[in-house]
């Protein structure tokens, strides 16, 4: 009985974290007030930064958006990177050149275990623009994305601005689950911007300022690692200056992409994603974390017990009922902003095997190599 006091005490503890910090995702989301572009004429250079690697297959969907993008051609500066692409990558980069889209073939000397942020960083160094945004190849996004992003930056004085990234097109209920728990991510990171205290962001969808860049030392102290060319690089510019750091909320600014058509795909992103915790300055997200991973292990102990100890079943109901409550509150407002609230009907699903995964990935993605374009990284 002692000990069915303990556990239980311990669930509700963790819970009643739980629930904190999901709140705080909904406050810093809210403190997020929507952008809309003064229209005043733009004047920021821009280098538009793209590394890719064996993407032939949809590089060319690509280009096409970045080329009918409404903001002064004579502004922007898109530059290609082929990573050691075995494809057409290069050769579809290639026939756009006469429209002014540069590509850079990456030749590392050595084998690294970051060819992305070399990618990168290589053309960061021969970058025309003030601004650099990166995106990736195989991201879709309207004609005003470019505009609204340079705009805001113009406007707000940002050194760093997180964009919002959207999962699309989906063809199995694998996808539009993967999409719903993507928004989670996206509004997470976005709330802690709003609530000054920054710790994620994507990739795909992310713009800095080059001198800012090169202020923090650039992937310098990071570049050992396959991934994080856009988390730590956050972290990096947070610790510089947490109030140069905006989240552009403006769905003109969304970019789009695609889940991963399998599990075994997604497990390897997710892994890649979560390796970059390893790497974390700022001691309070992971400690955050593993009170996530805690709350989630706590729940799936619940439910074995339960099985042998039906004593266990009310505290069990009791925690994917306020779990399920408080993300439904979050996403709510997050899904309305994407135009997927469409994909609330999946949460009640979807928690039996996120919390699964989150265990797995909390353990997986911190121990051990993964594959990532082919390659075998860590």
């Amino acid at each position: 009985m002692e000990l069915l006091n303990v556990i239980n005490t311990i669930s509700v503890i963790l819970t009643l974290v739980y629930l904190v910090v999901v709140f705080g995702f909904i406050r810093g989301w809210g403190k997020l007030i929507s952008f809309k572009p003064a229209g005043i004429k733009a004047r920021t250079m821009v280098s538009v930064i793209i590394a890719a690697r064996n993407e032939a297959g949809g590089i060319k969907r690509t280009i096409e958006c970045l080329l009918a993008q409404d903001y002064d051609p004579a502004l922007t500066e898109l530059i290609f990177i082929d990573d050691h692409s075995t494809d057409r990558t290069a050769e579809v980069v290639l026939s756009y050149a006469s429209r002014g889209v540069k590509l850079i073939s990456l030749k590392a000397d050595a084998a690294t275990n970051s060819y992305k942020k070399k990618a990168i960083q290589t053309a960061i160094g021969q970058a025309s623009g003030t601004l650099i945004i990166t995106t990736d190849a195989d991201c879709r996004m309207g004609s005003r994305w470019l505009s609204t992003v340079v705009a805001c930056y113009e406007e707000k004085g940002y050194k760093m601005i997180s964009s919002p990234v959207v999962y699309d097109e989906e063809r199995s209920f694998f996808e539009r689950a993967q999409s719903l728990e993507f928004l989670y991510l996206i509004g997470l990171g976005a709330s802690t911007i709003g609530n000054k205290k920054p710790s994620t962001c994507n990739g795909a969808n992310l713009a800095y300022e080059k001198e800012a860049f090169y202020a923090v030392g650039g992937f310098q102290g990071i570049d050992d690692l396959a991934s994080g060319d856009d988390e730590l690089l956050l972290h990096k510019m947070a610790a510089a200056d947490d109030s140069s750091i905006g989240f552009l909320k403006n769905k003109d600014a969304i970019v789009y992409t695609h889940a991963k058509p399998n599990l075994r795909e997604f497990l390897q992103q997710r892994k890649r994603w979560a390796s970059k915790s390893t790497r974390y300055k700022n001691k309070s997200i992971i400690v955050l974390g593993v009170f996530v991973w805690l709350f989630n292990l706590s729940i799936l102990i619940n439910l074995i017990t339960a099985l042998f100890m039906p004593e266990f079943w009310p505290v069990l109901v009791c925690q994917l009922l306020l779990k399920i409550g408080i993300e439904y509150y979050f996403l709510r407002s997050v899904t309305a902003f994407a135009g997927r609230t469409s994909l609330l009907k999946l949460l009640p699903v979807l928690n039996l095997f996120h919390i699964l995964y989150i265990i797995y990935i909390g353990i997986a993605g911190n121990s051990g190599k993964y594959e990532w374009k082919s390659r075998i990284v860590r």
